[in-house]
């Protein structure tokens, strides 16, 4: 559905993305992720033909967005950074201008527009200015615009932003179901949205790609994955340290938390080795006794981190 080849773009003496490469598939939801300035939003406005690439190729429904600008722009929908919409506009007239822009016929346009009001939760202010809406409304009447049509291709910048708990489930939910037919892509700032919608993962820093990979996948990168933690009695716990730092499949044990009554330890394992069933077994063969014990599943925000601080 989407295919990116070599693509980089300079501004002046600063190369906001440095010739990368990746593919794009129906039925993901792929999120794109980096830090501020990683080149994310200058990505998405090449891939939308919205900027023009110094190098590289974009094929979108085997359609280059080179040599075929205009084909190539009716395959996808929308939500730029901001979601820019003209203000003086009511949200039925916004619609109403994205359906001519996208040549739909008065039956296409009036069952594309009942479904997409639903989808994007806006049918209670759809006659309102927009410059009257919240910021939260704003993006939605964003997000309707690019759904409007059925594109087979999303392309989403912070499509949540501004929404409350609520609407961003729903709006996860919508994502999910589209996807089923669609390829999506979401650029977010918001990590909890990867591991809740993404199928699949790129991080890309200071203009390139440093990893490709399922939120599965990144979580098992994490420094923290398949740690063991321990909330067991204070008066034990120096004896019980002792005895899981002797266990061969243990890296190394730290006491972070040192309290009257109750201290909390973490066990790191080796090479993400899974070590609860063993760590449970040392505290029941000596009769410790604790108020918690748990797996850590990995932490995409670790991941995120170590592969983005500079």
């Amino acid at each position: 559905m989407l295919t990116i080849r070599n693509l980089s773009k300079s501004f002046e003496n600063f190369l906001a993305v440095d010739h990368i490469s990746f593919s794009a598939f129906k039925g993901q939801i792929l999120g794109f992720l980096g830090p501020n300035g990683a080149g994310k939003s200058t990505t998405m406005r090449m891939i939308t033909g919205a900027l023009k690439p110094d190098t590289g190729q974009i094929i979108i429904c085997d359609t280059d967005m080179a040599k075929n600008p205009v084909k190539a722009k009716r395959y996808f929908g929308y939500l730029p950074e901001g979601a820019p919409l003209w203000g003086d506009m009511t949200a039925r007239e916004y619609l109403s201008f994205i359906g001519n822009a996208r040549s739909l016929s008065a039956n296409e346009y009036r069952l594309a527009f009942d479904q997409t009001i639903h989808d994007a939760m806006i049918t209670e202010v759809i006659d309102t200015p927009i410059h009257h809406l919240s910021k939260g409304y704003k993006r939605r009447v964003g997000l309707a615009g690019a759904l409007l049509g059925d594109p087979e291709v999303l392309i989403l910048d912070e499509p949540t932003d501004g929404l409350d708990p609520n609407q961003k489930r729903h709006i996860r939910k919508l994502l999910k179901r589209l996807a089923k037919k669609k390829t999506i892509i979401v650029s977010t700032h918001i990590l909890e949205e990867v591991e809740a919608v993404c199928t699949n993962t790129i991080i890309i820093n200071k203009g390139k790609i440093v990893v490709s990979a399922t939120p599965r996948e990144l979580m098992t990168m994490a420094p923290s994955y398949n740690a063991v933690i321990v909330v067991i009695q204070t008066k034990v716990v120096d004896e019980c340290v002792v005895y899981i730092e002797n266990l061969q499949s243990v890296d190394r044990v730290v006491v972070s938390k040192r309290m009257q009554h109750w201290s909390k330890i973490i066990i790191y394992p080796k090479k993400g080795k899974y070590i609860l069933v063993e760590i449970a077994d040392v505290i029941h063969n000596h009769e410790y006794h604790i108020a918690e014990i748990k797996c850590d599943p990995g932490k995409i925000d670790d991941v995120f981190r170590e592969l983005t601080y500079s």
